[in-house]
């Protein structure tokens, strides 16, 4: 599926295709699920902690890790920069479908 520069979509189905094609490399995918579920991590510690501070981390620990599979592995980047929201739903629905075994872990 090629994607040009302007590409829009209008729906989030349209764009979730665009988005795995874009995680391709397993190795990307890989460090987006230990950045999505260390955000969960540490939202569940600062929840249960009331240690607020905490969740300042969590841009960076979530980005972080998807953005060295992307720049370092998969060699493009991030769909954050163009499609933020519709990025942040994909890492959520990319993690849902490797745990339900839709895609590769």
């Amino acid at each position: 599926m090629a994607i040009d520069s302007t590409q829009r979509f209008n729906s989030f189905a349209e764009f979730y295709p665009y988005y795995l094609l874009e995680h391709s490399n397993d190795t990307c995918r890989r460090l987006h699920y230990v950045g999505s579920l260390l955000v969960l991590f540490i939202l569940g510690y600062a929840l249960a902690t009331q240690q607020w501070l905490w969740l300042m981390t969590l841009p960076l620990a979530g980005y972080g890790f998807a953005w060295v599979g992307h720049f370092v592995f998969e060699k493009n980047k991030p769909a954050t920069f163009k499609y933020p929201l519709y990025s942040f739903m994909g890492d959520w629905v990319m993690l849902k479908d490797a745990f339900t075994g839709r895609i590769r872990f």
